[in-house]
């Protein structure tokens, strides 16, 4: 014969609470839905150096390689052979990278200083 303390326990009969927010989290801000106005209008950010260099890469890789079709894999070569170039081969693509962002800080001043003035309003530009 088993004794109380050599039996079993018997698993609790628990109800669960719902979740209670507690005083560290912070809450959610609202996003803003993708493709809204200001949105479509708004100019885009330039690619990074490397991004260029990838493109220029992606090609002689393919043409190197047609038996390579992963992305992935076309994408690790591209990072291994970006962290083994010298400074010097990477100077074009961070010069591309500087004129395409100084072009994208003119658009972008003129995008902003139309939205100040109010020529950006929703309703004339797309009804």
């Amino acid at each position: 014969m088993k004794t109380r303390s050599q039996a079993s326990p018997k698993p609790l009969n628990t109800v669960r609470l719902p979740p209670v927010a507690s005083p560290r989290t912070k809450p959610r801000p609202e996003t803003r839905k993708k493709g809204t106005l200001d949105d479509i209008r708004r100019p885009k950010k330039p690619p990074t150096a490397f991004f260029y260099f990838m493109e220029d890469f992606r090609k002689t890789y393919k043409e190197e390689n047609p038996s390579v079709k992963s992305m992935r894999d076309i994408g690790r070569a591209c990072g291994e052979k970006w962290n083994k170039m010298a400074f010097e081969e990477k100077v074009k693509y961070y010069d591309l990278a500087t004129v395409r962002r100084a072009e994208f800080e003119k658009a972008m001043a003129q995008y902003n200083k139309k939205m100040v003035n109010g020529e950006l309003s929703e309703e004339r530009d797309y009804e």
